[in-house]
């Protein structure tokens, strides 16, 4: 056991500055925390044509370990950017270099083949991401989509989404129908506009009621909301998956878009005000993620 200086909370006072934290030893040798949701890239990668963001600045691994380090977590998971599209390599040279602290998420097109996915699996790949904002749904009940999914869950893969809160109902079922494991991005983005109690709403929270789909509690920011909103969210969240037995958290460093408005601290010690309960952090930080992204078994 040991204490450690807590991180500011956004918004706290100098006396929440300035208050310690007890922390107790978390389960599994050698895990003291995942995050679960970071990128990294170099502004001179190739990147893809139409996208909605280009870095001016770097995000390396080596960064990306040291706000580990500074926050007492063991592990990590690395997100493909959507603007260096389905070259992955970047990612996979990093997770090959630090195959025991890291895991990976991979963009790849529907006809990607076995061979491609044999390789990112053997670079620690455990997942697909469709980053589906400002883009036009496709269909994903169709017969090359689905079969992607149905081969991704024979290799208890995951697939994890980026799409507006209201459009999520019209995406889940189709992909959930292949068996696969499914992971939604940042609470969902509800909107500010978003009534979470809206009757309309009802069918997107009956979903998470089903085992396979897992909620990442991070960049609260992108969907505007503040603590006392991101609360109100999780809230809601925790009453539709029956708890948090399928929550993540991640920082989403390095804040692609909001750089100069947060940082992975307090990133970090919002989670903390959001789950006060240490042993409902240590599900959310441990237990859970190191089982779905394959820590656990390491």
């Amino acid at each position: 056991m040991f204490y450690k200086k807590e991180s500011p909370l956004p918004g706290g006072s100098n006396n929440e500055r300035q208050r310690y934290r007890f922390v107790t030893p978390m389960p599994y040798a050698g895990i003291t925390g995942i995050d679960t949701h970071a990128h990294i890239f170099l502004q001179n990668l190739p990147m893809v044509p139409g996208r909605r963001y280009s870095p001016d600045h770097d995000a390396t691994v080596e960064q990306y370990l040291a706000h580990l380090d500074g926050c007492g977590l063991s592990h990590g998971v690395l997100i493909q950017p959507s603007f260096l599209g389905t070259d992955n390599h970047y990612m996979v040279e990093a997770l090959r270099r630090f195959a025991q602290r890291l895991r990976g998420v991979a963009v790849v097109s529907a006809q990607v083949s076995d061979a491609e996915l044999d390789e990112l699996a053997d670079a620690g790949v455990v997942g697909v991401r469709l980053n589906l904002i400002g883009k036009a749904l496709e269909d994903y009940a169709g017969a090359e989509w689905r079969d992607l999914f149905r081969r991704l869950a024979q290799r208890g893969w995951q697939v994890e989404i980026q799409r507006g809160f209201g459009d999520l109902a019209l995406i889940v079922p189709a992909i959930l129908e292949s068996g696969v494991t499914l992971v939604i991005d940042h609470f969902g983005l509800p909107s500010p506009s978003v009534q979470l109690d809206d009757p309309q709403h009802d069918a997107f929270f009956a979903l998470l009621g089903q085992a396979p789909v897992w909620i990442k509690l991070s960049a609260a920011y992108r969907s505007q909301s503040d603590l006392a909103r991101a609360r109100a969210i999780e809230a809601h969240l925790r009453e539709a998956c029956g708890g948090v037995g399928r929550f993540l958290w991640g920082s989403d460093w390095p804040h692609t878009q909001f750089e100069s408005q947060t940082r992975y601290d307090e990133q970090f010690a919002l989670l903390e005000a959001l789950l006060p309960n240490p042993d409902e952090r240590r599900r959310v930080l441990v237990d859970n993620p190191a089982t779905l992204f394959g820590f656990a078994s390491a």
